[in-house]
């Protein structure tokens, strides 16, 4: 899944090229690539498909040459995640009515990319042999409100498995402590693993409007008509996600509870977590000289020099056009620095 615009990392992301296309980490290469890449041992690269928005196809194919266009599919509308996947999963369905699937986003980041591995082919298995909704809960290290959380209930036989109890989509900072207190909770990483006729019935059952209007469109999937049918179908889907859609409401919903250094690298705070610190707590270019000034995120662009003295928590995000300076701790009041933005320029820097 790679069409979000990558709002939280404004003014750095912009619609025109967001997140998920960006080298945010500083490795050479964009999230869209890393996911790619993890990926390629367990998935032949001819089996991959990218639901992107219309506009970033030509980005996907130039991150991704080893794709062929039909593997790209792209939608003339975001409408959350539920239609993503079911788009998906008809066009799965129709290459191989037997396939299993992997549902992931395009822009988080894994560490352990060896133990990751290992687990996604035990989910691969898992799913295809039970035809259940399999999840992938991470071990929480933290009481975090960005995240959804995922309440675990009864183990299955085989180890690692345990039936989904509830859903709680990002809680209060209360509710997040008592979460990770209890032991019964886990970060929901947003990666789903289903065969792709279990998914298909599951869209029928709780959110029939959705699979009926992707369903008048089989015998179209993977041939040239399918692009005038999709074109027909966005406009009248509802926006929803799976989680919402499908995934709270099935009783057919597992997890597995793992850890292989996972993050989403949601927000500018998440992104300092993971980023190599100076002596003072400072993530920044060398370009960057810095005063009395410690546990800040400083990102400027190429051959310009900035000098920053008293600053502590801070987030300092320079561009070509954009200067953004503001406390780690008020990150989440991006968004309304955009508005702001796009009402007193007219929309010229988002």
């Amino acid at each position: 899944m790679a069409g979000g615009v990558g709002s939280r990392f404004w003014p750095l992301s912009r619609r025109q090229r967001p997140k998920q296309f960006m080298d945010i980490l500083g490795t050479g290469r964009s999230f869209l690539r890393h996911t790619f890449e993890r990926f390629r041992n367990i998935v032949p690269d001819e089996n991959f498909l990218v639901v992107t928005n219309d506009a970033y196809s030509e980005q996907v194919l130039r991150e991704l040459p080893e794709l062929r266009p039909e593997q790209v599919l792209t939608e003339p509308i975001g409408r959350n995640t539920a239609p993503c996947i079911a788009y998906a999963a008809f066009r799965i369905s129709a290459l191989d009515p037997e396939a299993t699937m992997i549902v992931t986003p395009s822009d988080h980041l894994v560490l352990d990319v060896d133990k990751f591995r290992v687990e996604m082919n035990e989910c691969m298995e898992f799913a295809a042999a039970s035809g259940a909704l399999l999840t992938v809960g991470i071990n929480p290290t933290r009481p975090d409100t960005g995240y959804g959380y995922i309440q675990v209930g009864v183990s299955t036989q085989q180890a690692g498995f345990q039936r989904v109890k509830t859903f709680t989509e990002k809680p209060n900072i209360e509710l997040a402590r008592a979460f990770v207190q209890s032991g019964e909770f886990f970060w929901n990483s947003g990666i789903f693993v289903w065969r792709a006729d279990a998914i298909l019935g599951e869209l029928r059952n709780h959110l029939p409007d959705t699979y009926e209007l992707f369903a008048s469109a089989k015998g179209s999937y993977a041939t040239p008509e399918e692009r005038a049918h999709i074109a027909r179908i966005y406009p009248e889907l509802r926006g929803t996600s799976i989680d919402y859609g499908v995934m709270e409401k099935s009783d057919n919903v597992f997890v597995r509870c793992t850890d292989f250094g996972w993050s989403d690298i949601g927000t500018w705070g998440s992104l300092y977590q993971y980023s190599e610190k100076d002596d003072d707590g400072n993530t920044s270019p060398e370009s960057c000289i810095t005063f009395d000034t410690h546990d800040c995120l400083v990102r400027l662009p190429e051959n310009k020099i900035a000098v920053i003295e008293g600053l502590e928590d801070y987030i300092v995000v320079d561009t070509d056009d954009v200067l953004m300076i503001c406390p780690k701790s008020n990150e989440q009041d991006i968004k309304k620095f955009i508005a702001t933005v796009r009402y007193r320029t007219g929309d010229t820097f988002i």
